[in-house]
C-alpha cells in the first residue's frame, strides 16, 4: 500500500531543509523500495502571499488525506505585523487541531561526534538520549476563556485558560508508556501538583495509567526541578511527558543539551500514529539562500517518520547511520563547526544520499 506524504516546504531555509530531505525520500524510493507518493504544497509566509491565508484549504485538504506531513518551518520578519490569525505560524497551530496531533515526540539525542558543541561538560552530555512527550493540544495555549479587557480602575489585564480534561491526560500518559517500552522503561511525569489543580490531576492519571505498564518504572518530578535536573544531570532521564506549555519549555532546554537545534528532529502524531514531522529549528531568516543551513534536524526527521507512521525501521536505523557516517567524515554545517571549516546544506544533503546508495 503507497503512504501519502505531505510535503510543506514553508519559508526562509525551510525549502532547502525540504529539498534535502525529499532527496533521502527518493533515494529510498529507488534503492530500498519505499512504497510513497509525494505531494507538495504551500503554507506558512509562502501560502499567506499566494492566498492571503497561511493554511490554505487545498493544502489542508492535502494534510488530511496524507499518512504523513514533512514539515519544514515557517514565519519571517515581514509577518509579524499580521492580525495573529493571519501569521505563518497560525498555520502549524492548525494543523495541530486539525489532524489531532496530540503528542509532541522531542527526542535530545546528541551524536558521539558532537560532544564538543554542547555548552555543558563532556561527561555531563556524552551518550544523551533522551525522549520528551508533550501534550500537545490542550493546556493553556489552547484554554478557554482567553484574551484582553479592562478593568473598572481603566488598568488593562490579560489572561489564559489552563484545563485538561482527564481524556486528554490519559491519551498522552499512554503514548509515553508506550514510547517507554522501546527505550529503557523509565517515565518520568512532570507536574506542578504542589501549587495547580490541574497537575494534581494529571499526576493521578499518570499513577493510574502507569498500573498498565509494571514494566516501565513511573517517577514524578515538579517541574522547576526538572529543569535544573536537565541541566545538572541529564542522563538520568529516558522519557519525560509533560503538559503543553512545560512541555514547550523543557525539550528546548534539552535541546540546547545537544549543541544545536540545527541536528534535531520531532514528530507530532495522532491517535492512529500518523503524524507531523519537522526540525524543531525555526525559518532563519538570516541565512536563507545562504547555503548554510543545516538539512540533518529535517533529514532525521524522515527518520522519525518512518519508524513512527510508516512502519519501516530499518530504513529509519540506515537514515541515522548515514548521518552518524557523515559526521565520523568531519562534515559539519556552520552551526556545529565549533569555529572550523564548515560545508554546505547541499554538500551535506550529497553526503547522506551518496552514503544510503553505497549500502
Amino acid at each position: 500500500m503507497t503512504a501519502k506524504i505531505a510535503i510543506l516546504a514553508g519559508d526562509f531555509i525551510g525549502p532547502e531543509i525540504i529539498h534535502e530531505a525529499v532527496r533521502v525520500l527518493k533515494c529510498l524510493q529507488k534503492h530500498f523500495g519505499l512504497n510513497v507518493e509525494l505531494e507538495h504544497a504551500d503554507v506558512g509566509g509562502a501560502a499567506y502571499d499566494k492566498s492571503g491565508n497561511p493554511l490554505p484549504e487545498a493544502t489542508l485538504e492535502i494534510c488530511k488525506s496524507a499518512d504523513s506531513i514533512l514539515f519544514g518551518a515557517v514565519g519571517g520578519p515581514q509577518y509579524e505585523a499580521l492580525e495573529r490569525d493571519l501569521r505563518p505560524e497560525q498555520a502549524l497551530l492548525r494543523l495541530r487541531t486539525e489532524r489531532e496531533l496530540f503528542a509532541n515526540l522531542r527526542p535530545a539525542t546528541l551524536f558521539p561526534q558532537l560532544t564538543n558543541t554542547s555548552s555543558l561538560k563532556p561527561e555531563v552530555v556524552s551518550g544523551l538520549d533522551i525522549m520528551i512527550v508533550r501534550e500537545l493540544t490542550g493546556g493553556i495555549y489552547f484554554g478557554q476563556p482567553r484574551g484582553f479587557r479592562t478593568l473598572e480602575n481603566g488598568e488593562r489585564e490579560s489572561f489564559n485558560t489552563l484545563v485538561y480534561s482527564e481524556h486528554e491526560v490519559r491519551r498522552i500518559a499512554h503514548t509515553a508508556f508506550q514510547v517507554a517500552l522501546k527505550r529503557k522503561r523509565k517515565v518520568c511525569s512532570v507536574d506542578k501538583a504542589n501549587v495547580l489543580e490541574v497537575s494534581e490531576l494529571w499526576r493521578q492519571i499518570m499513577i493510574e495509567v502507569s498500573k498498565e505498564y509494571p514494566e516501565v518504572e513511573l517517577s514524578h518530578m515538579y517541574v522547576d526541578n526538572a529543569a535544573m535536573q536537565l541541566v545538572k544531570w541529564p542522563k538520568q532521564f529516558d522519557v519525560i511527558v509533560t503538559d503543553n506549555l512545560f512541555g514547550d519549555i523543557l525539550s528546548d532546554t534539552a535541546a540546547m543539551l545537544t549543541g544545536s537545534i540545527g541536528m534535531l528532529p520531532t514528530a507530532s502524531l495522532d491517535k492512529n500514529g500518523k503524524g507531523l514531522y519537522e526540525p524543531i529549528h525555526g525559518s532563519a531568516p538570516d541565512i536563507s539562500a545562504t547555503g548554510v543551513a543545516n538539512p540533518l534536524a529535517t533529514i532525521l526527521s524522515v527518520a522519525m517518520m518512518l519508524r513512527y507512521s510508516l512502519n519501516e525501521a530499518e530504513m529509519a536505523t540506515q537514515i541515522e547511520q548515514a548521518v552518524s557516517d557523515v559526521l565520523d567524515l568531519g562534515m559539519r554545517t556552520q552551526d556545529i563547526a565549533d569555529g572550523g571549516s564548515y560545508v554546505s546544506t547541499r554538500n551535506i544533503g550529497d553526503a547522506v544520499v551518496n552514503i544510503l546508495k553505497s549500502r
